[in-house]
């Protein structure tokens, strides 16, 4: 269960607002840029449909979870901003991330052709990748040596809130699926789960791919330092494939793992912007 002294702390943070970042901004690596800066583009359309799909299921939930969900949807709502600002620089930098956008938009709309339920069947199963990533990135902060400062304090900033509202999407689910049998429960979110997961690789290597294009950096060279990256060195999606897994273990739970201690390693940059005011239960 999620820990009853979880504290879900909004932090309002401005990144990089009155600064320009190199390029390649990663320790001036395409590849390692690209990867990043992929990821960004889909952040706050893909936020705004988290929001969105648990936002649906939240009245009646306990009070609890009611506190953990508005607080929830006022870190996305800061994150969507940080990152539209950071994607600004993306495109200031001369890359055209149209391709990337219309991806992000395709998906999201069929998404939406599902019932609602549906919707937060793929958003837990976002949560759970968004926040295994998370651990990984402050597990080991080699991941962002050579960064700008700025951009890689950006990273942190967002890891350290995915951690924090982890189970939130997961606990709502399990609330608005109270009165399903346990195998359809299981089923459903196993089977979202792998939909889900092809598409973020499939789409994320997509743009990935169409932003070192622009780089100049192509075929053989592209795809192996993309697949070096990401399963070698430093290989991030090799090291979250074993969590990734337990998603299915049938009583499965984002707080199985407490990694509160990533966050409190993490945090102090971040003391200033903390919002620790009383959360309303439903607002």
């Amino acid at each position: 269960m999620t820990p009853a002294d979880l504290t879900i702390t909004p932090r309002d943070r401005r990144f990089g607002r009155d600064r320009r970042a190199e390029r390649h901004w990663l320790n001036g690596d395409p590849i390692a840029t690209a990867f990043f800066n992929a990821l960004s583009i889909t952040f706050p359309r893909g936020e705004a449909f988290f929001i969105e799909s648990v936002r649906a299921f939240r009245d009646g939930v306990p009070a609890q979870l009611a506190g953990e969900i508005a607080a929830f949807i006022r870190q996305e709502v800061v994150h969507s901003r940080e990152h539209l600002a950071f994607n600004r620089q993306v495109t200031d930098h001369g890359y055209d991330v149209s391709l990337l956008d219309a991806d992000v938009t395709m998906v999201l709309d069929l998404a939406r052709q599902r019932p609602p339920i549906m919707s937060l069947a793929a958003t837990m199963a976002l949560e759970h990748l968004t926040a295994i990533l998370a651990h990984e990135l402050l597990r080991d902060p080699r991941y962002l040596d050579g960064a700008d400062p700025e951009i890689a304090a950006l990273w942190r900033w967002h890891a350290i809130e995915e951690i924090e509202h982890k189970g939130v999407a997961h606990d709502t689910w399990v609330h608005a699926t109270r009165n399903w049998p346990r195998v359809r429960r299981w089923w459903i979110k196993s089977v979202m789960m792998l939909i889900v997961t092809k598409h973020f690789l499939h789409h994320r290597a997509r743009g990935m791919m169409e932003l070192l294009r622009q780089d100049g950096v192509t075929g053989v060279a592209a795809w192996g330092g993309l697949l070096r990256y990401a399963l070698v060195r430093p290989g991030i999606l090799r090291r979250v494939a074993r969590p990734w897994f337990g998603y299915f273990l049938p009583g499965f739970h984002p707080w199985a793992v407490d990694d509160r201690d990533l966050i409190a390693r993490a945090d102090t940059p971040y003391a200033a912007a903390r919002q620790d005011a009383p959360l309303p239960s439903a607002a």
